[in-house]
């Protein structure tokens, strides 16, 4: 289904399926007198909360990202995520901003898979792209979020397109909720950055555990207060190097699981995730956690792994068939550790 959405509902094709419904629907509530939306957070980290956003402060946020990627009236956008998210609505506020014409695919782990025509925006999840590879190549901007971009996919991106001739920008996101979808993009095709760029009119700093910081005032009035740690270059760009929620106490030495899930996915092709399990004597056992059949070979490279500490190789290595997500795709840590410990 595509909606024109520089003309009147009135004007737009029928829905045919209940998320084509759904978008229909939080169109009609946008264009309603109420001067908020309702969004749900994705629970990723805990249970699911329920936001209330003034809708002036997301045409401000769908603003910053228009701007940045110079999207025009006529441009065609995809929309493949949850419309319970933000990630989602901001997809549609973007596109009643500026005019776009709206593409609705139901969401899936391959959104991609009847589309044949170019795309100018899309955003999508990790898990969507590496599904969507062959596809890539007909979408001109593409944003990434809901989980951190891999080395293995980065490489595959990379491999996918570069002999391709295409004009396709891709870029990882940083954000959440409370800002409005992202307030930072770094690009990964077909320049790989290594910091993300805060947009105009957002500041960063840090608090005293060097967790991240932020003010926005066109997005929140008050400054959020983040568990990402990261590190600041020039007061507008900064590295991520792991949630403070996610730290594993391990003998009193403290483990960031992004950083060593960083390292294994430069090395092997399977979703990997650390975690930390009760143990009597360490306190938290170091142990990891890898998407797949099991396979003594993948367990024997990871074992000869170089890392930086003696206690970051995981005392013990678990596979599982399929590694637990929320609806917009993050892995969800929470539920894993809950199958593990069973």
């Amino acid at each position: 289904m595509l909606i024109d959405l520089s003309k009147p509902l009135s004007n737009q094709e029928r829905p045919s399926n209940e998320f084509e419904t759904k978008v229909l629907d939080f169109v009609t509530e946008w264009f309603s007198d109420s001067k908020i939306v309702k969004i749900q957070s994705s629970g990723s980290t805990g249970i699911p909360k329920i936001f209330e956003i003034e809708k002036s402060k997301m045409l401000n946020s769908a603003e910053m990202t228009c701007n940045f990627l110079d999207l025009k009236e006529g441009n065609v956008a995809l929309i493949c995520l949850p419309i319970e998210y933000i990630s989602g609505k901001m997809m549609v506020v973007r596109s009643i901003l500026r005019k776009l014409k709206l593409k609705i695919v139901e969401p899936s782990t391959n959104p991609l898979q009847n589309i044949n025509d170019e795309i100018d925006f899309c955003a999508m999840t990790p898990l969507q792209v590496e599904n969507s590879l062959d596809k890539l190549h007909l979408i001109k901007n593409l944003i990434i979020g809901g989980a951190s971009v891999s080395e293995t996919l980065k490489t595959k991106i990379t491999k996918t397109l570069k002999h391709s001739n295409s004009p396709t920008r891709i870029f990882e996101t940083y954000g959440m909720s409370e800002t409005l979808s992202h307030i930072a993009l770094r690009q990964i095709f077909p320049n790989q950055e290594d910091w993300f760029a805060v947009f105009e009119g957002v500041e960063i700093s840090l608090d005293e555990r060097d967790c991240l910081k932020i003010f926005a005032p066109k997005l929140n009035s008050e400054i959020l207060q983040t568990n990402d740690l990261v590190e600041i270059n020039n007061k507008n760009q900064f590295r991520f190097l792991g949630r403070l929620d996610n730290a594993i106490n391990s003998g009193g030495a403290k483990i960031f699981p992004e950083e060593l899930e960083k390292l294994v996915k430069q090395n092997i092709p399977n979703e990997a995730v650390f975690l930390g399990i009760d143990d009597e004597k360490l306190g938290q056992k170091l142990i990891l956690i890898i998407e797949g059949e099991s396979d003594e070979n993948l367990k024997s490279k990871i074992y000869n792994l170089k890392f930086q500490k003696s206690f970051h190789k995981p005392k013990d290595i678990n596979f599982v068939e399929k590694i637990p997500r929320t609806p917009n795709g993050k892995v969800n840590r929470l539920e894993l550790k809950k199958l593990i410990e069973k």
